[in-house]
């Protein structure tokens, strides 16, 4: 049976908003820490593939900012992007839900996530 995975890093606020949503909720999932295990290179592919580069890039957090401006100016295709995702964990929006049924979700949406459990 397919499960539920979260991406993201645990000291994130809206990470420990959907954790705990889905907990209450009683939706089986697992959860896959980006600073312990590092960003799942083949399902980064499929998650800029489902939301495309510029949903998953998180040009508005802090990580984001700190990059050095020449870093941020070659993002320009999901090639870049992936690249600088891969390399910063912390500029992907999170999370990033893989849900059972096989869909992919950037970010936490409580009106859209009430539709998948």
């Amino acid at each position: 049976m397919a499960t539920t995975t979260l991406y993201g890093i645990p000291n994130c606020d809206t990470v420990k908003r959907a954790r705990a949503w889905l907990t209450e909720r009683g939706v089986p999932h697992a959860f896959h820490d980006f600073k312990k295990a590092g960003v799942p290179a083949a399902h980064l592919g499929a998650w800029i593939a489902a939301q495309g580069w510029e949903k998953v890039l998180n040009r508005k957090g802090t990580m984001w900012r700190k990059l050095d401006p020449a870093v941020q100016a070659r993002v320009v295709d999901a090639a870049s992007a992936r690249a600088v995702m891969l390399e910063q964990a912390s500029t992907i929006k999170r999370p990033v839900v893989e849900w059972a049924d096989g869909t992919i979700t950037v970010g936490f949406d409580e009106a859209d996530w009430l539709t998948r459990v």
